[in-house]
């Protein structure tokens, strides 16, 4: 697919969930039981070790993976920290994911944008 079209086709996807997501802010009940929330959260963080322990070993071996394995990293880790804040469902409960975001997991993403980043030229 020409550059062209990819791009056009990544504006449309954009502005595409415009529309559905002021439908869902809509819609969406506040609050929900959701089965297999265990399953939703314990797959969550197998993603991100994984995608993480890859991101290591690509650094390591200087593989050119490291790039997009890094910038996947820091994706899921930004996502991770975004719902264990909105999840959260006490007070003492938020300020630890907000208190773990702000320490640990915002520092490690742009830690993985670095790294994703293409070395300079010259």
């Amino acid at each position: 697919m020409r550059p062209s079209r990819t791009a056009a086709l990544f504006f449309i996807l954009g502005a595409g969930l415009v529309p559905w997501t002021l439908l869902l802010a809509d819609r969406l009940p506040s609050r929900k039981i959701a089965h297999h929330w265990d399953v939703a959260w314990v797959g969550l963080d197998v993603a991100l070790a994984v995608i993480l322990v890859a991101t290591g070993f690509a650094v390591l071996r200087r593989s050119p993976a490291r790039r997009s394995l890094a910038a996947a990293a820091g994706t899921l880790v930004l996502a991770d920290a975004w719902f264990d804040v909105v999840t959260a469902s006490t007070t003492d409960e938020r300020w630890l994911a907000v208190t773990l975001a702000v320490l640990v997991e915002i520092p490690l993403a742009v830690l993985c944008f670095v790294l994703a980043r293409p070395e300079p030229t010259g």
